[in-house]
């Protein structure tokens, strides 16, 4: 599989624990200039004499970051790009062993979820006056859900610089079959071609459900119900009203989903959809790089949409990476020129969808809107149409890991006829105020 795309299906399993803990953890403190950095007016100026800046990521061996990090060194000789490069399973844990150690890297590619937990721990630069004095970022311009990725106490920390959503994935070929014109766009319309698409007689069914991603894939539905997760106290809300008649519906489309894939997970799960066991499918980005690579022959088979909408109208989950520049860096000012340099718009749609195989979104408004992203990946307008109806599950509380955690188990529980949707969230969250 190409490697944005295993970083991708890594961080939508992985996202919350991984924030979850930095955030946990966060009375520890990176040292050095954060605060301050960035101070002055006017574009900041190259270095006078030549410097070498490390950059942590997964990427560092791709074709492109390799041929942004040559024209870079072009435009400024005096700046030279030291990659370290990792696996992206181990990016946050390498990370924060060296800011324990007190030898961070000079700026970082990481998954946008860390950045508040790196923020909270005093490790990361502030952002905010190198923002002010540069010409090519444009905080308005971000997609609101990923800037607040990036943003710790009213301060940006990092610049965020690709993502996905997640939508809705369906076999055209079995929509036709089963008398369906069109992708659902309501709930009731949802459920209604769930059910034409099932006949357990034929091995067909409606959708895929996984009880052990069984929270990540309910969150949409909770949004668009106009629910919550937590209040703006910080108490647990995910089982309201709204909360409750959210996961009812989530829960009792598991009639239109096969036994077989119901303990398996989303990723391991693609062979259903790819084989025709299911007519739709809810996942990120990454799915349609994976169906395109491991199951050729179903090309022209399958296409996507945003998810429906509910009550409060459209919502879904998101993921995003992002550029930070470490508080401890004694080469702060090239650093920030090199995470500003990736940040120009043309290079921001070179690592995404101009990237071959790539199924990456940029998180700049302007880029969405350009009719040039469909022209080049016409199966990301879904995704595209979707991040603005992007939100975070990520919860900035170090109880929140294993209140997800309740809630993945008591919504599984419910999905296999153990308990009702209303008992699951009530369970949950009583283990969460407890």
């Amino acid at each position: 599989m190409i490697p944005s795309v295993v970083a991708a299906r890594w961080r939508a399993l992985t996202i919350s624990a991984v924030a979850v803990t930095l955030l946990a953890t966060a009375c520890g403190s990176g040292g050095g200039s954060n605060e301050a950095a960035g101070k002055g007016s006017g574009p900041v100026a190259d270095p006078k004499e030549p410097v070498t800046i490390t950059f942590s990521s997964w990427i560092g061996n791709e074709p492109s970051i390799k041929k942004m990090a040559a024209d870079f060194h072009k435009q400024h000789p005096n700046i030279t790009v030291q990659f370290q490069n990792l696996p992206a399973e181990e990016s946050s844990q390498k990370l924060t062993a060296q800011i324990a150690g007190g030898n961070a890297p000079d700026a970082a590619f990481v998954d946008a979820s860390t950045v508040a937990g790196f923020a909270s721990r005093k490790a990361l630069a502030n952002l905010d006056n190198y923002i002010s004095r540069s010409d090519v970022v444009k905080p308005d311009d971000y997609v609101d859900a990923f800037k607040t990725f990036t943003t710790f106490e009213d301060h940006m920390y990092g610049l965020p610089f690709d993502g996905e959503s997640t939508a809705l994935f369906y076999r055209t070929d079995l929509f036709e079959a089963a008398g369906i014109d069109a992708p659902p766009t309501t709930w009731d319309e949802f459920q209604a071609d769930a059910e034409k698409l099932t006949d357990p007689a034929k091995k067909q069914y409606g959708i895929a459900m996984f009880a052990p991603e069984s929270a990540y894939y309910w969150y949409p539905w909770l949004w668009q119900n106009g629910g919550e997760v937590l209040d703006k106290k910080g108490d647990v809300a995910f089982n309201s009203e709204k909360g409750k008649e959210a996961a009812d519906f989530y829960v009792g489309l598991t009639k239109y989903a096969p036994k077989d894939y119901l303990n398996s997970n989303s990723y391991d799960g693609r062979v259903a959809f790819a084989n025709g066991q299911v007519g739709m499918y809810v996942a990120g980005a990454w799915f349609a790089g994976t169906l395109a690579e491991e199951f050729p022959k179903i090309n022209g088979k399958w296409a996507t949409a945003p998810l429906p909408e509910g009550k409060a109208g459209c919502g879904t989950t998101i993921a995003g990476d992002a550029l930070v520049v470490f508080g401890s860096s004694k080469q702060q000012d090239a650093a920030w020129k090199w995470i500003e340099y990736l940040s120009e718009p043309e290079n921001m749609a070179t690592w995404t969808y101009k990237s071959e195989g790539s199924t990456l979104l940029p998180p700049r408004k302007s880029l969405l809107e350009s009719p040039d992203l469909v022209k080049a990946k016409p199966i990301l307008q879904g995704f595209a149409d979707a991040m603005k109806c992007g939100v975070s599950n990520i919860i900035a509380d170090p109880d929140w890991g294993r209140m997800e955690e309740s809630l993945n188990t008591e919504l599984g529980k419910a999905m296999y006829g153990d308990q009702t949707a209303a008992q699951a969230l009530d369970n949950a969250a009583q283990d969460g105020n407890g």
